[in-house]
């Protein structure tokens, strides 16, 4: 492999794929992956929509670009869906998660700075999140290994772990601006949050005026089953972020809000150059054309159901590679006995993609377009990779 002139902080797989259809991948060999990772939930309808194409193409043939300066139609268009879709009032577009979330940071804590009271600018979070690589979004995490290199840590930034509830309540004081959570904590294992701690959260933020910022980068827009994870639960925030699948591949994220959450964003206190250009605009149009239409999510929730069951068979299959299943929707989690860069390694020389994630998991996150016979296959695959690590146990043992 050649030196390259890219910056080395990812660990790239010495693999490239020159084309995509559905759930596949065609290297520059012309081999096909079925693509069970999605771009880490990026690609929600899989690769080549014909409808997502369509869009592009025709958008790309206008125009591209002209600046939040001037009136966007499609933003406006999109904005108007994504309220009517939810329970938010107010959006404002960005291109990628952590800039929704640097807007939902913002946002809450200027709404504190506008009614009066600047000093309330601290945004609990849980240990094992991740919201972004920005230094902000680092120090919300608040995971060290993010955090270290990168000088004194942002400062307004608390963690507690996600079940103390005596914690959360004794964090609450003078300072106290927000709690910023994910439904389903992906990168942190693909740990779902228990209802009830989502629940304690909104009624503490009702009883002592603070903002509830939910985090759906990743399971946003049908991810889960539902338009947004919280609805499965009943349980609404005052903000919230959503990127990754919402763009189906075209860089794409927003930040959603009431209109009373929003009270503090007026002309001038925030901005982007390229959020929400004509481009991304029309991609996330095409995408809302999708799983907005009558019956999509519905065959969402069924396909999750139909995965997680083979799962559990194949977990039952191999468990002394794969110890529990985790998630909710199309965003499934294997909790493993062994390395997860092991697993996925070996899932890869299956011609499977899966990605992996905190506390030694893997993350199944299938295009939405997934169909029933490439979910048998996806479980072949990973019988055939767990195979593999099985066989390889008893031959390292020995050596």
């Amino acid at each position: 492999m050649t030196t390259s002139a890219l910056l080395p902080t990812f660990a790239r797989a010495d693999l490239s794929f020159e084309r995509g259809e559905g759930s596949w991948l065609f290297d520059t060999r012309g081999d096909a992956y079925l693509d069970a990772g999605g771009g880490i939930a990026v690609n929600s309808l899989g690769h080549a929509h014909p409808h997502l194409v369509g869009a592009l193409v025709e958008q790309a043939q206008k125009v591209w670009h002209v600046s939040n300066l001037m009136r966007i139609p499609g933003g406006e268009r999109l904005a108007e869906r994504l309220v009517e879709a939810s329970f938010a009032d107010k959006v404002f577009f960005v291109n990628s998660g952590a800039e929704a979330n640097e807007c939902a940071i913002k946002m809450a804590r200027k709404f504190h700075a506008h009614g009066g009271h600047p000093e309330r600018y601290r945004i609990l979070t849980f240990e094992g999140a991740f919201h972004g690589r920005t230094l902000a979004t680092i120090a919300a995490g608040g995971q060290q290994k993010y955090i270290d290199g990168f000088g004194p840590k942002v400062e307004g930034f608390d963690q507690v772990s996600i079940g103390d509830k005596a914690a959360i309540e004794k964090w609450i004081g003078p300072e106290s601006a927000a709690f910023m959570i994910e439904p389903i904590m992906a990168e942190g294992g693909v740990r779902v949050v228990n209802p009830q701690t989502l629940r304690h959260l909104r009624e503490l933020a009702d009883k002592h005026g603070l903002m509830l910022i939910f985090d759906e980068v990743q399971t946003g827009v049908g991810r889960s089953g539902r338009f947004f994870a919280h609805e499965k639960v009943g349980v609404t925030p005052d903000i919230l972020s959503v990127a990754k699948g919402i763009g189906g591949g075209f860089p794409l994220g927003a930040c959603l809000a009431t209109e009373y959450a929003a009270r503090g964003m007026t002309v001038g206190t925030h901005g982007t150059t390229f959020g929400g250009n004509p481009l991304a605009m029309a991609c996330g149009n095409a995408v809302l054309d999708v799983v907005l239409a009558p019956g999509f999510l519905g065959e969402v929730e069924r396909k999750a159901l139909l995965l997680k069951q083979r799962l559990a068979e194949l977990r039952d299959r191999h468990p002394g590679v794969i110890a529990e299943i985790r998630g909710d929707g199309l965003l499934i989690g294997l909790r493993l006995e062994t390395p997860n860069t092991e697993f996925t390694n070996a899932a890869r020389a299956e011609k499977l993609l899966v990605v992996p994630a905190g506390d030694n998991t893997v993350r199944l996150l299938p295009p939405l377009t997934i169909t029933d016979d490439e979910i048998g296959e996806v479980i072949r695959r990973l019988a055939a990779a767990a195979t593999r690590i099985e066989e390889a146990t008893p031959r390292r043992a020995a050596e």
